[in-house]
């Protein structure tokens, strides 16, 4: 199975864009964002099937992959790359069994033993957040800090991304302790000029 190819990955919200969705995720293509992840939680499975057949075209003409968030069935029906699972999914070892080889799995963790889980359900890699304070994940408590990046980095052999609250400002911390990437929603969807935040995210990246 195919490792993921991007240390960037945009996830959408439509709260949080200054820009219309598809407006959005193409200025962040065109910047060079080669991963979006579909996350529309209050989209109906209509709309979702209908956003996602467009992302998969965009993405497609931009060289990028696309990850659908939580809806197996999405991923499949619109040939996605991949799915990103979360507390309430479909068990990893599920969705493996139904795809086969077909998507990417990733998990969204926010500990080391949750880490510990995914990598031993089968994940692919693991979203591991938030690291850093953010409205998105207050759900999930207090931030975890960069030192849990590194240590599930270091005792969980698969690609981790760093996601919550990740800015500019802090892009080379998360780095430093290890992260093979970020996963970004407001600090590129909140931007006044996507494409520009963009490449600077790039830029610190490479």
């Amino acid at each position: 199975m195919a490792k993921p190819d991007f240390k960037l990955m945009l996830i959408t919200d439509t709260a949080s864009s200054t820009l219309p969705l598809m407006e959005a995720v193409e200025a962040a293509l065109k910047a060079g964002v080669k991963a979006v992840q579909l996350r529309a939680k209050d989209t109906s499975a209509r709309q979702l099937m209908t956003i996602a057949i467009a992302l998969r075209q965009m993405t497609r003409n931009y060289g990028a992959a696309l990850y659908i968030n939580d809806r197996v069935d999405i991923a499949i029906c619109a040939e996605a790359d991949g799915v990103q699972l979360g507390a309430g999914s479909m068990p990893i070892d599920a969705v493996r069994r139904l795809t086969g080889d077909r998507l990417l799995i990733g998990k969204s963790t926010h500990s080391l033993d949750e880490a510990f889980e995914a990598r031993r359900k089968g994940a692919d890699y693991i979203l591991l957040g938030p690291v850093y304070e953010t409205p998105s994940k207050q759900k999930y408590g207090e931030p975890i800090g960069p030192e849990i990046v590194q240590q599930v980095k270091h005792r969980v052999k698969l690609p981790v991304f760093a996601v919550g609250g990740i800015k500019p400002h802090n892009v080379k911390e998360v780095m430093e302790h290890g992260a093979d990437g970020v996963a970004v929603i407001s600090g590129i969807l909140s931007s006044d000029n996507i494409s520009d935040v963009t490449e600077k995210y790039l830029e610190l990246l490479r």
